[in-house]
């Protein structure tokens, strides 16, 4: 008796179906995900065991390193460019388009003013180092009458402040930076009836 001979047939599995879930996942993530920026200036925050949650929108960061200078960082372009042009303006500095997009391509500013044209035409890389050399004057100016008016820091706040309505304000400190600077800062918001403001920790698990 002859041997059946079962017929072979290739096995054909359609892949559209698993490429399509995987183009959405990808598009999902890509969508979804926040990207960080590379900050010249980076801080260690001291640890608390507090688990408030930190604003992630419209957020006027303002760092102090632990030399004590202090530097500032909007997420929000739009609040970011406003609070550009007003403070140039108040100032009466002019800056080339160039200069303008750099500033708003940075992740950080916090030169005086007066040296803001001359910083924001360095090379790329050469930026970051010289940031980190300078820091916003926080010494009140003198109106030339012998009176005291706004810092430069305190100039930049208010600019910030009213380029949005929902902005927050968040202080971010090295654990290393001398606390009488911290305390000079937060002083210098309340003058400015500046009183919500939030510290950014590390969180620490607690101890059994």
């Amino acid at each position: 008796m002859g041997k059946v001979k079962i017929k072979k047939s290739d096995i054909w599995i359609d892949m559209t179906p698993m490429s399509d879930v995987m183009v959405l996942l990808l598009t999902f993530f890509m969508m979804t995900s926040t990207f960080v920026k590379n900050e010249p200036v980076k801080v260690n925050t001291p640890q608390s065991a507090a688990k408030l949650k930190v604003p992630e929108n419209n957020v006027l960061n303002i760092t102090i390193n632990p030399q004590g200078k202090v530097f500032m960082s909007l997420d929000n372009v739009n609040y970011l460019k406003a609070t550009m042009l007003g403070m140039i303006d108040k100032w009466g500095i002019s800056l080339t388009p160039a200069q303008q997009q750099k500033f708003l391509d940075e992740t950080q500013f916090g030169v005086p003013m007066d040296k803001l044209a001359q910083y924001l035409s360095l090379p790329q890389s050469k930026m970051a180092e010289a940031l980190a050399k300078e820091g916003i004057p926080t010494d009140s100016i003198d109106n030339g009458d012998g009176t005291k008016g706004k810092s430069e820091f305190q100039m930049w706040v208010d600019e910030a402040m009213n380029s949005g309505e929902d902005m927050k304000i968040c202080i971010k400190a090295d654990s290393k930076t001398p606390y009488k600077v911290i305390k000079a800062v937060m002083a210098e918001l309340r003058s400015m009836d500046q009183n919500r403001y939030q510290l950014i920790t590390s969180f620490k698990e607690t101890e059994d």
